[in-house]
């Protein structure tokens, strides 16, 4: 089977295409005839930056069916649509190859109103919007239609991947949604994905003033890409007893908390690393995704606020400079064939 592959650290043309035999499932593991491949931040950077310990296929997310399981799974799974997530987690199996043995908890059963474009671009997007959502001291834990009615959250990076689902998530679990954008393309496509308000914060005077008008008493919860840089507006706009829920960033980036501030109106400064997080709370994301995606409540595509741009297998470097070159919308790589142009993917 063909897979994608580095053995030391660098830039894109690390990646090579090799030939691996196909792998059995063991006890407790599921064999995917993965169809696309999903490209995070999360891969590119330690493609750049983290020598492997041995051969590294890349990538955490991705979609595709079920073709043969272990001992301790039920053989009902065989023939499976699923997505995928955590894949490269601690692990050297990815998805960038066309048959990846993966614990049966990664492979998650896939609604059939999604196409697999559609599947690998969740994982590490809508999980991580997920546990942002669900971090407020009297929020819920599990999101669904009604669990954030009367609440209002502040979205920075609108446009983005995580940015995305938080949107959709928020929306459908009743919130008010306030979006910061960069410029006008990407407001469209923030209110494409549901916002009811969108700022261009290059453009909009006093952003902390315009959000505040827009909810006067404070937002409950922001979802925050860029808390080195956006502090001081997220101090601004935050209600009382309201959590700031952040994630990304590079190691110098730093944040000074006001204590007294933070303390007298019990406000929370929470990072979020989606593989660090509770057991229960991986449970509660996974469960409340699948029911999202089966209400048609996240969808993607261009016109639903996250383009699709697709790569075949042999033209993974040039989706991973896409990624470092900030393209906007989700880059996957498609395993179903090789002569595919690099083109966006229509919604589903």
């Amino acid at each position: 089977m063909r897979a994608i592959a580095y053995t030391r650290s660098g830039p894109p043309d690390t990646l090579r295409m090799i030939e691996r035999p196909v792998p059995r499932p063991g006890p407790g593991e599921v064999r995917v005839d993965v169809r696309v491949s999903g490209v995070n931040p999360i891969d590119v950077k330690r493609r750049a930056s983290v020598d492997p310990e041995t051969v590294q296929v890349p990538h955490y997310d991705g979609a595709g069916v079920i073709d043969a399981v272990g001992e301790d799974v039920a053989t009902d799974r065989v023939g499976q649509r699923v997505w995928l997530w955590g894949a490269a987690w601690q692990r050297a199996d990815g998805t960038a190859q066309e048959q990846l043995v993966i614990p049966a908890e990664l492979a998650v059963a896939l609604p059939d109103s999604a196409g697999f474009a559609h599947g690998a671009s969740l994982g590490i997007p809508a999980l991580t919007a997920h546990r942002t959502l669900t971090l407020h001291e009297d929020g819920p834990r599990r999101l669904g239609p009604g669990a954030l009615s009367g609440r209002t959250v502040l979205v920075a990076g609108g446009a983005g991947a995580v940015g995305h689902a938080a949107i959709q998530l928020a929306v459908w679990s009743g919130a008010t949604v306030v979006a910061t954008v960069s410029s006008s393309t990407k407001a469209e496509l923030a209110t494409a994905a549901g916002a009811h308000h969108v700022l261009d914060y290059r453009t909009t005077t006093h952003l902390a003033d315009a959000v505040r008008d827009l909810a006067p008493s404070g937002v409950d919860t922001v979802v925050e890409v860029a808390v080195a840089a956006n502090a001081d507006l997220d101090r601004a706009v935050l209600a009382d007893n309201g959590v700031i829920a952040f994630y990304g960033g590079t190691p110098a980036d730093a944040v000074t908390v006001p204590v007294l501030e933070s303390t007298s109106a019990n406000r929370r400064w929470h990072g979020v690393f989606l593989y660090g997080i509770p057991a229960a709370a991986r449970r509660n994301g996974l469960a409340a995704v699948f029911d999202a995606l089966d209400a048609g409540a996240l969808p993607v595509g261009a016109e639903a606020g996250l383009p699709l741009h697709l790569y075949p297998l042999d033209r993974t470097a040039e989706a991973h400079q896409a990624v470092e070159d900030g393209v906007t919308g989700k880059v996957l790589v498609d395993l179903t064939t090789d002569a595919a142009d690099h083109r966006e993917a229509p919604a589903s």
